[in-house]
């Protein structure tokens, strides 16, 4: 027990990304759930789809709730656009809750500029595109690194950017996979990874459930990043990979009992 209460509440953050499915009224329920159970900072994800979408994805056709439409389309409709993320930014302002953004290319990296948030986030598939990495060191800002999908060599060549640009940095352990079965987790890495690199360790997970994330807490993840949403039937493809509100409750039940 004097073990446990010698840790420290982690830093929780509640990753929106695309839940909000392009509505700013659903962004800002999701806004209100992360503010109700005490989480730090919310996320999204920005995205310039002319550039990220692969030219092979974009004319194929997808049913959505809104009619059938090209993935292109689908993709375009579901981003934010400045007047929308100033909305954003003034209710997250209003309600004094953190907020920032992962940014898949460097023209979403511009667009964020004009909101000066605390922090830049590098997603899993981003992790090799070292002249992204490049421009997000330069800003200097805390950025959290998942690493979904990578070797250690691809984490040792991002780390290596971002020490070379004197830019703070948190290691984000984290499985691809939407939802992720707990016996895919390998949390264990999460010790590898703070021998290995000496450096802020966190925790990105997708699975449904609850418990591998104190679990990652117990095994030093200072920061935590889940996906929330509304409603895990929603349409979207990581709704089920989120918590919902009963969730949400039972992660930061305990986590945020502890001081920071």
């Amino acid at each position: 027990m004097k073990q446990i209460i010698k840790r420290k509440r982690p830093f929780l953050i509640a990753e929106i990304g695309i839940n909000h499915n392009g509505s700013v009224e659903l962004a800002k329920r999701l806004i209100d759930l992360a503010k109700k159970y005490n989480f730090d900072s919310v996320k999204f994800q920005k995205r310039d789809s002319d550039i990220c979408v692969p030219e092979q994805q974009k004319g194929k056709m997808r049913t959505t709730p809104w009619g059938d439409m090209t993935y292109l389309e689908y993709r375009k409709k579901i981003e934010f656009n400045s007047r929308e993320y100033k909305e954003i930014d003034n209710y997250c302002k209003k309600i004094k809750i953190d907020w920032f953004s992962s940014v898949w290319d460097a023209n979403s990296l511009k667009f964020m500029k004009q909101f000066n948030t605390k922090y830049n986030k590098v997603a899993s598939a981003m992790l090799t595109n070292q002249a992204l990495l490049e421009l997000i060191a330069k800003e200097k800002k805390l950025t959290f690194i998942s690493t979904g999908m990578s070797k250690m060599r691809d984490i040792n060549q991002a780390v290596n950017i971002f020490k070379r640009n004197k830019c703070n940095f948190v290691l984000m352990h984290c499985v691809s996979n939407y939802p992720c079965p707990e016996e895919d987790l390998n949390l264990n890495l999460i010790t590898t990874l703070k021998k290995e690199f000496k450096c802020k360790i966190g925790y990105s997970g997708h699975e449904s459930s609850v418990s591998p994330s104190l679990a990652a807490w117990f095994l030093g993840a200072d920061y935590i990043e889940r996906h929330i949403t509304l409603e895990r039937s929603m349409y979207g493809t990581d709704q089920a990979a989120s918590l919902s509100e009963q969730g949400i409750r039972e992660l930061t039940s305990l986590l945020t009992k502890f001081p920071q």
